[in-house]
C-alpha cells in the first residue's frame, strides 16, 4: 500500500514534469527502487506540496540551483522541461541562467544556456 506522502508526491510529480519525472523514476526501479520512491515521497510529496511557492517560482528557484551547480545537466533538463510545462516562458528561462554567470560563473551560465537551447529545440509547446 502506498503512503499518502507517495500519493500526494506522484500527483505533484505529474503535475510539475508530465512524463519526463516519471520517466526518471521508471529508470530507477531496477537499480534502486527504493531511491525512486524517496524521490517522490520527499522533494514532491513534501517540499514541492507545500504552500508559499507557486510551481513557477519553484522551477526557477531549482534552475538557477541546477545551473549553478554545473554539474547536474541530466537533471537540469528535466528541469528546463518542467518550467515549459509549468508556464514558464524560454525568456524567463534564459534570464534566470543568464544571472547564474554573476553567481555561478560563466562557464556554468554556459553549461545551462546550451541545456536550455537543447531542450527549447525538444520542445513543441501546446497548442490552444
Amino acid at each position: 500500500m502506498q503512503s499518502e506522502r507517495y500519493t500526494k508526491g506522484l500527483a505533484m510529480l505529474q503535475q510539475v514534469d508530465g512524463k519526463g519525472g516519471e520517466a526518471v523514476v521508471e529508470s530507477l526501479q531496477d537499480i534502486a527502487p527504493d531511491f525512486a520512491r524517496y524521490l517522490i515521497e520527499f522533494p514532491f510529496g513534501d517540499i514541492y506540496s507545500r504552500p508559499g511557492l507557486d510551481l513557477k517560482s519553484r522551477e526557477i528557484a531549482v534552475i538557477a540551483a541546477l545551473t549553478a551547480l554545473g554539474n547536474a545537466t541530466p537533471q537540469l533538463k528535466v528541469h528546463l522541461a518542467a518550467a515549459l510545462h509549468v508556464g514558464c516562458t524560454q525568456q524567463e528561462i534564459i534570464e534566470v541562467i543568464m544571472q547564474m554567470a554573476v553567481y555561478a560563473g560563466f562557464p556554468a551560465a554556459l553549461n545551462g544556456l546550451f541545456a536550455a537551447k537543447e531542450v527549447f529545440a525538444a520542445h513543441t509547446p501546446s497548442q490552444s
